[in-house]
């Protein structure tokens, strides 16, 4: 970090904004394998909470990666900086006192921790959300034909074929797609911001 810089505290307040707002700033996390139904879930969510009038926002592969980490591929030292990147960007955004939606594979625990801690360091809630699908169902699911090119060898480092995937070990949420609709999984998440009262009573 440059030693030339300095943090400028702004005037308005967390507490301002909270109540200005009428809620909390907090990032939901969604992890797990492609095609387990986290960018589903993830839009679904956002739609309910913009409809309830709560302010949201949702980042995932399509507004980052082709932004923000467009400059990433995805070996292992890449796939880390792009989710501390998204780690450091929900954060200011849960500062904002958005409920933020972030969709990304996040394969490692390490990498998930570290977001977790950029959260914690800066007194926000972290919510992690595992999306959780057998593989086998994945596979048969494969929308976009990954799983299928993985098998073929012709796309490298594919988590859940030739790259790890390291499931959550305690997750705040845990979600199996295979047993769970999509507005199930939403009113899940919806109940879960209630209850800890990162979102007004419904």
């Amino acid at each position: 970090m440059a030693s030339n810089i300095t943090f400028h505290q702004g005037i308005a307040t967390p507490s301002e904004r909270s109540s200005l707002l009428h809620q909390n700033g907090v990032t939901i996390w969604l992890t797990g394998l492609s095609a387990s139904g986290k960018s589903t879930i993830a839009c679904a969510l956002e739609q309910h909470l913009l409809h309830l009038h709560k302010y949201t926002y949702r980042l995932d592969g399509d507004n980052v990666r082709f932004g923000l980490n467009k400059d990433l591929g995805f070996d292992e030292k890449s796939r880390n900086e792009n989710i501390r990147r998204i780690g450091e960007v929900s954060k200011l955004f849960a500062d904002s006192c958005c409920v933020t939606i972030t969709a990304f594979i996040s394969p490692y625990r390490v990498d998930r921790q570290l977001a977790r801690q950029i959260h914690e360091q800066a007194s926000l809630p972290f919510v992690e959300v595992f999306v959780d699908a057998p593989l086998s169902i994945v596979e048969q699911r494969d929308p976009k034909g990954l799983y299928k090119k993985a098998r073929a060898g012709e796309i490298k480092d594919f988590t859940g074929i030739s790259a790890p995937y390291e499931a959550p070990e305690n997750p705040e949420i845990h979600i199996k797609t295979d047993q769970t609709e999509v507005a199930e999984s939403v009113r899940i998440i919806t109940q879960y911001l209630v209850s800890r009262g990162y979102i007004s009573d419904l």
